[in-house]
């Protein structure tokens, strides 16, 4: 009888971009069509509107384009210093790091010689890396990625944020509130359904938390706008 190896699918391999894809695409849609609503409430002119929303894309994929890279940046100063730290330790001090894994895998349930055997077998073949997964928790998967995450965020915020600019732009000045918020909303479930999806999460309940946030801010920034547009 002859075994087929294969991979099952797992989703953890897709936390960095999906968080950041995410997270970008959510704001894009939730902070221009929050802006575009407010303003249009103020009962400004549509040029003023579409001024604001381009704004708000600009300055949004900028901001999470920053903050992402910032952020991150600082997670991957963090793990380089635990590998540089563990590194020296194997250097120095190579008997007490084997039996310190030794004590990991029998703590995982690993009779003792076995974890021996195991501790041995890994740290000859790749000791970093061994210790950097099951000493500190560091993995491939979950290696942090600055840029990667600043031009996700940046490109998921700029994608976002153009579906409200583009109803914006194209639908009638008198509605524009109305049409802004159906597109937004519809587009947020979607986008809250697919990333559940993608995740491996309920869809539904992904595609109600998005939406129910994204219909508070709206609301409350028509609110604030509608009270500035009648003391202005």
């Amino acid at each position: 009888m002859t075994h087929s190896w294969h991979p099952e699918p797992h989703f953890s391999s897709r936390i960095g971009w999906l968080r950041a894809a995410v997270l970008g695409a959510n704001d894009g849609i939730v902070s221009t069509a929050s802006l575009v609503v407010g303003v249009a409430a103020a009962e400004a002119a549509h040029g003023y509107v579409l001024v604001a929303g381009v704004a708000g894309l600009v300055a949004g994929a900028m901001s999470m384009a920053a903050g992402e890279y910032v952020s991150v940046s600082s997670q991957a100063d963090v793990e380089r210093a635990d590998l540089d730290r563990e590194r020296h330790e194997l250097e120095v001090n190579a008997d007490a790091e084997l039996r310190e894994l030794t004590e990991i895998y029998v703590g995982r349930g690993l009779e003792r010689p076995l974890a021996q055997e195991v501790a041995r077998q890994l740290t000859s073949h790749d000791a970093l890396a061994t210790h950097a997964r099951d000493e500190i928790g560091l993995s491939e998967i979950h290696t942090a990625r600055p840029i990667q995450a600043a031009l996700a965020s940046a490109g998921a915020f700029a994608a976002g944020a153009a579906i409200p600019l583009a109803v914006a732009t194209l639908g009638p000045i008198g509605s524009l509130g109305y049409t802004v918020t159906v597109a937004s909303l519809g587009s947020l479930a979607l986008l809250g359904g697919l990333a559940a999806r993608a995740g491996g999460a309920g869809v539904i309940r992904g595609a109600a938390r998005v939406t129910a946030w994204g219909a508070a801010a709206m609301g409350l920034t028509a609110l604030v706008g509608r009270l500035v547009g009648t003391v202005v």
